[in-house]
């Protein structure tokens, strides 16, 4: 296995030789010789505080540690003799201490070298610069005086600094003044105004520069600006120039725009890619124009463009090539527009498209060391090595130089070195070290052992392997208990020999070996995944919406993954919840008592494990009723109408839906509101109509989803003038209540109907038939009035008229109506009666004297009943007022019936005909009252009845049908008997047994058959089950007993009266079981809802149900072992009512005694026994043979042939054996055995399974003898019950791999 491992080992470093070194960032480990990296240093543009040391950093790593060196404007820096300046301890960063000293003796270009035997590594150029923060030069300002409306620009010029100075303008109180797009600073710190106002006159316009190193802000001297208005400048000026104007209008009129910045139609910029491109557009012009920006060649970029300074400044950052182009900016306003196009180019100092990188090669292996920059103007690229440039450095035959890469091959030990790549043009330079070390290593592994992974399923994995060597190892990763390479769609094996599995599953948990090997050994690592259950919130809270001082819960039901600590945290507008006690916090919820104004918000439950989180939100909206209206207000004081205006209330997070305005009158009904009318949410005015003689006030109320608001305050009083009543009352009505009177009323009308004081009515009638003349009458305070000594039912006429004591309401419209009735005084006449039929007849009469009826005719009514001494009940029947005959239905046949008729009006029935008579005919008979089937033979058996209840006439006798039912429900042939009218049973012979008959029996009269009744029944062998269902308990199915009688069953009842044990349900049986009892029947009912229903003997506990799905078998589970059982099976139709049940069965469920394993009848018990015997029959030979050779038996003898065998060695041909003796191959002696303990004891060494390769306890040959074999047998079985098993070495699984 070792020269297979060797050979594939080999394959694979030549193979790597010929395709080359793969160049990867490995980072070598600190206790390798390596040369120095340098890994800290100052920027390449150093500013210093020149109020502070200067502190030039420089840091690098290396083995041996690299010493440190400077050069200062391209020589020698000797810290030495300078006392001012001291490099740190274990760095090369440079201390130097400047005070008293001038730091500008300390600026210029320095670098720094870090070298160890193996290379040299140099820094950037580090330019370093002091700080400077000039004072303002000394200057005068004038005060500046302009006209309004024109531009105006402060300039700030401050004194140029390092670095530049940040610029705003404050006043005196040094508060920056405000500015807007009239009045902006641009980028150079100048203060712009579009036009000017006369509010911008102030002494106090003040430029400050603040330089960011230092911290000092320099001041320029305040500027002063005054600004005059047209009129005001030639009042002013008028007596000096003989009143002449000093300005003219058009100066500082309306006029369209002009760029101030930057001049002309078109100008360019150019910006470093990866700068920011900064455009600014500054425009005057009155009104103050607005500025838009566009690129003409296509769209800002989104994400990268922002507008600053009122979108007079077009930012982009991170500029590309692609941003190059033509810009517009446009300044418009209401007199015009302008444009202007600035052309943006973009270069670009040198930036990498890909960085050298460390080189680690074994002895003669091939590898690139490649410089790839990019630019505009393109770059220059320049080689050193060692920080001597490389056409200076010795000559090596295995380096061959490009113009952006070095080729290496064959390299040797001792060629280690530090290689810098310089790129630059006109706007700058890039420098980089790499080293290549050449290194001989073999495999280690850098990641911690026993590393444990814990990720969410469903997401990636990625387990790390961090290894270095020389030749680069080779990754390989496996599985606990796989012995294959981990590869395919489901692991991704990166670069760096991390193993990612892109979807992480709970089979996925283990352990994880990675092996990694080179031509000079190869080390593993194990490493743990567990794999956890995400966190899911599995009901999110809901949008809540609740009233002021309600209470409101938050519900956040989560799952998780046990093996996790969860922590609930709830936030209420994306911060911690207020410290209130109202607000209380569960396992899984949130409450939040007394709900109050400030609770609104968004409330989010958000739940964090170690691994995960998962959150849900829900708006919390507090809703109440609306707010009262307020600031009532009339306007548009009219006679009758007015306007009512109001201010809304808060809606209260719920819309207003309407506004109710109330009314008090004052004058009437003081304290009491009433609803005048109602306007939409969105209208606050309401036109009012006024009605005469009221003291009015108004309120309104809001009325939303919640509820109704508070009444607003009322507003101020108005009364309208009193007037004649504009309206007569309603509802008036005459009718008279006595046969000789007319009661005549009204509502009445509402005070706000009066008008005016001395509300009456005026009541007017007359009789209409005939020219009769109104009488009339004037009451107050009433609603009725009777008129007395009417004729009986005669038509009139009334009015109600409304007065007071201002005049009289419009002529009121008559309203007719009658006087009281009386009942009626004659019955109708010619009454008559047509028998139709046995069930029906017809009454017939002519209409009554309309003189006779005395009121309204509302029609007729006939009373008709039996002659029946055991019927008393009359029955009526009413027709309407046009009818002259009515059908009497629904009589019983074969009857005698007696009449009348009545006529009928509102006061009552008048008086009735004279009784007459009649008689129905003959009509089939009802049904049988009963049917059911007795006396059941082998083959015959009794149906018996019971006479119809309805006879309808004289029976003439009976018909019985009958047929066979098979099977599947199909109907045999039909069978019928004629039998005689005074019978009430039949005996029917030659049946067949075992066979479902279905019965019909109708009863006749000479008028037919009339409605027949069914029964069905089933003649079966099995009457001992279905009247003795003994179960012998244990024995399986019960056998019946020979010979057997049928049985008849019925499908249900006829009448209560009759019990049927069985209807429906034949050949029931069960057996009794382990597992249960198992029941099986036949059915031959139409209903397929069928159910097992039983329940513990002699109890009162209810029937339990199990559903049977249609069955015809079942097996009852559950039941206790040693109860007794009622069981029985049922029918249920769809509405759940039991139709059919079969015979109640008893079982008992046997004690199932526990199941005793016989050791004596176990084959390997027997095995042993045999074994054991075998060896004393060997042991006996083997004495007898030495007992016959020696004569003797010594007691030395028995002691050596029955030593233990833990402590002697047994004997073979070859000598002792039992000792370990190492191969080749690692395998024991032949013959060899276990110690007691069932191990092989390993080395107490550091040597793993890597070093061996080959893994698990040492297996032993047998001797060939049944002794060592029975030994090694128990021993091993011994071994095996005390050590725990370990999974099979992944190191094992690779080399048989490989």
């Amino acid at each position: 296995m070792e020269s297979i491992l060797q050979c594939v080992l080999h394959v694979s470093v030549t193979i790597l030789l010929l395709l080359g070194h793969m160049i990867t960032a490995l980072e070598v480990p600190l206790d390798l010789p390596q040369p120095p990296t340098i890994t800290h240093q100052s920027p390449k543009d150093y500013i210093v505080d020149p109020r502070e040391s200067i502190v030039v950093h420089c840091e690098a790593k290396g083995k041996p540690h690299p010493s440190f060196s400077w050069t200062r404007n391209g020589t020698h820096f000797d810290i030495d003799k300078d006392p001012k300046v001291t490099m740190k301890p274990g760095a090369g960063t440079l201390v130097i201490d400047i005070s008293g000293e001038k730091p500008e003796a300390y600026e210029g270009v320095y670098q720094c070298t870090a070298r160890n035997e193996h290379g040299a590594a140099v820094s950037n150029n580090i330019v370093v610069r002091q700080s400077r923060s000039p004072l303002w030069a000394k200057e005068r300002i004038e005060p500046i005086v302009v006209q309004e409306g024109v531009s105006l620009v402060l300039q700030c010029r401050p004194p140029a600094g390092l670095p530049p100075p940040i610029i705003f303008w404050m006043d005196n109180n040094f508060l920056r003044l405000i500015q807007n797009s009239r009045v902006s600073q641009a980028l150079n710190g100048d203060l712009y105004f579009s036009n000017v106002r006369t509010e911008d006159t102030r002494s106090d316009y003040i430029c400050y520069a603040r330089f960011p190193h230092t911290q000092t802000i320099q001041q320029k001297q305040p500027i002063t600006v005054r600004v005059l208005n047209v009129d005001a400048i030639n009042e002013t000026m008028a007596a000096f120039l003989n009143d002449t104007d000093f300005f003219s209008d058009s100066p500082s009129g309306e006029r369209r725009p002009t760029f101030l910045v930057p001049s002309g139609a078109s100008s360019s910029a150019m910006v470093l890619r990866g700068d920011v491109l900064q455009l600014e557009c500054i425009a005057e012009g009155l009104p103050t124009p607005e500025i838009s920006w566009r690129k003409d060649s296509g769209d800002l970029p989104m994400n990268r463009t922002t507008l600053h300074n009122f979108q007079k400044t077009l930012m982009i950052s991170d500029v590309t090539e692609a941003d190059a182009g033509d810009y517009r900016c446009m300044a418009s306003n209401s007199q015009g527009a302008v444009y202007h196009i600035i052309t943006v180019t973009v270069k670009a100092a040198p930036y990498w498209i890909s960085t050298p990188k460390n080189l680690i090669l074994a002895p003669k292996e091939t590898g690139v060391l490649s410089c790839l920059p990019s630019g505009n103007p393109k770059p220059i690229i320049s080689w050193s090595m060692n920080g001597i440039p490389i056409e200076n450095s010795p000559r090596d035959p295995s380096r061959k130089v490009e113009e952006d890469s070095i080729i290496f091959s064959d390299v040797q030990p001792g060629s280690s070195a530090v290689y810098q790549c310089n790129t630059s043009n006109e706007f700058g330079y890039l420098l980089a070290n790499a080293f290549v070390n050449v290194l001989a290593e073999p495999p280690r592994v850098l990641t911690r052992p026993n590393e444990v992974y814990q990720v969410i399923a469903n997401g990636p994995a990625l387990l790390d392997c961090a290894t270095f060597g020389s030749p680069i190892p080779k990754i390989t990763w496996f599985k606990e208990g796989q012995n294959s390479v981990l590869d395919g769609d489901d692991y991704e094996q990166h670069n760096n020999g991390s193993l990612e599995i892109h979807t992480a599953q709970k089979a996925d948990s283990g352990k994880y070996t990675c092996v990694a090997i080179n031509s000079l050994g190869k080390k593993e690592n194990h490493v743990y995944l567990e794999v956890k259950e995400p966190t899911r919130i599995l009901k999110q809270p809901e949008y809540k919406v609740v009233q002021r001082k309600g209470n409101v819960l938050f519900e956040c039901k989560v799952k998780h993954d046990p093996s996790l600590i969860p922590t609930m945290t709830w936030l209420k507008n994306d911060g911690e919840l207020p410290d209130d006690e109202r607000f209380v916090v569960d396992m899984d919820s949130l409450t939040i008592y007394n709900v109050t104004e400030g609770d609104e918000g968004t409330y989010t439950c958000i739940m964090n494990t170690t691994l995960d989180q998962d959150s849900a939100s829900a708006r919390l909206t507090l809703v109440d009723q609306p707010d009262p209206p307020t600031d009532l207000e009339m306007t548009e004081l009219r006679a009758r109408s007015v306007q009512l205006t109001w201010v809304p209330g808060s809606d209260n997070n719920s819309p207003i839906q309407r506004f109710i305005i109330q009314y008090e009158d004052v004058l009437h009904q003081q304290g009491v509101w009433h609803n005048l009318t109602e306007v939409p949410g969105t209208k606050t005015t309401a036109h009012l109509a006024l009605s005469p003689y009221v003291l009015y006030a108004f309120r309104v109320l809001a009325v939303n989803e919640v509820g109704f608001s508070q009444p607003s305050y009322p507003s101020a009083r108005y009364q309208t003038e009193p007037a004649a009543p504009e309206e007569n009352p309603s509802e008036v009505d005459a009718a008279g209540n006595e046969h000789d009177n007319l009661v005549i009323s009204w509502k009445a009308l509402t005070s706000l109907q009066s008008s005016g004081p001395g509300l009456q009515y005026k009541v007017s009638w007359r009789q209409t038939d005939g020219d009769r003349d109104w009488e009339s009458v004037t009451v107050a305070n009433v609603s009725k009035y009777v008129v007395l000594g009417t004729p009986t039912y005669v038509p009139f006429e009334v009015k109600v008229q409304a007065v007071n004591d201002y005049g009289s309401a419009p002529e009121p419209t008559a309203v007719r109506g009658f006087s009281g009735e009386d009942l009626p005084m004659a019955p109708p006449e010619a009454v008559q009666v047509l028998v139709e039929n046995s069930t029906l007849a017809e009454v017939q009469w002519d209409p009554i004297n309309p003189q006779m009826v005395r009121g309204w005719l509302m029609g007729y009514k006939v009373y008709y009943w039996k002659e029946d001494p055991q019927i008393e009940e009359q029955k009526v029947l009413t027709f309407g007022r046009n009818k002259t005959q009515g059908k009497l239905p629904g009589l019983q046949p074969y009857s005698q019936y007696t009449f009348n008729v009545r006529a009928f009006n509102e006061k009552g029935e008048g008086p009735s005909s004279p009784n007459q008579q009649f008689n129905t005919p003959e009509g089939v008979p009802g049904p049988p009252a009963s049917l059911r089937i007795t006396n059941p033979s082998l083959d015959s058996l009794t149906v018996e009845w019971g006479p119809p209840v309805e006879l309808n006439g004289q029976l003439t006798g009976y018909t019985l049908r009958y047929q066979p039912i098979n099977s599947t429900n199909e109907l045999g042939p039909l069978e019928e008997v004629t039998l005689p009218a005074n019978t009430t049973s039949c005996t029917l012979h030659s049946l067949k047994y075992s066979t479902r008959y279905k019965f019909y029996l109708n009863a006749n009269t000479v008028k037919g058959a009339g409605p027949a009744v069914t029964e069905e029944t089933v003649i079966i062998m099995d009457e001992d089950l279905m009247h003795h269902p003994a179960v012998d308990v244990g024995k399986g199915h019960t056998e019946l007993p020979h010979p057997v009688f049928p049985t008849t069953l019925s499908l249900r009842p006829p009448f209560p009266k009759v019990h049927l044990s069985s209807p429906g349900f034949g050949n029931v049986s069960s057996s009794v079981g382990e597992d249960g009892a198992v029941l099986s029947w036949e059915y031959w009912g139409q209903d397929k809802n069928l159910f097992v229903e039983y329940t513990v003997d002699n109890s009162k506990e209810e029937w339990t149900k199990e559903s049977v799905n249609g069955s015809q078998t079942y097996l009852l589970k559950g039941l206790k072992a040693g109860t007794s059982y009622k069981v029985r099976v049922v029918a249920k139709d769809h509405t759940g009512v039991t139709v059919h049940s079969s015979q109640e069965l008893s079982i008992t469920v046997p004690v199932i005694p526990s199941q005793q394993v016989d050791i004596a009848t176990q084959g390997w018990f027997i095995g042993l026994m045999c074994a054991i015997a075998l060896l004393i029959l060997v042991l006996l030979i083997a004495c007898f043979i030495k007992r016959n050779k020696g004569g003797k038996y010594p007691v030395k003898e028995k002691e050596d042939a029955h030593a233990d065998p833990e402590i002697q060695p047994m004997k073979d041909d070859d000598g002792t054996f039992g000792e370990y003796s190492d191969t080749e191959d690692h395998k024991p002696l032949k013959g060899s055995r276990t110690p007691s303990n069932g191990t092989v004891k390993k080395d107490d060494s550091d040597d793993s399974l890597v070093d061996y390769g080959e893994g698990g306890e040492g297996q032993f040959n047998e001797d060939g003898s049944f002794i060592g074999q029975y030994s090694g047998k128990k021993e091993r079985d011994t071994a095996e019950g005390n050590e725990s098993s370990e999974a099979p070495s992944p190191v094992n699984a690779m080399n048989s791999f490989v």
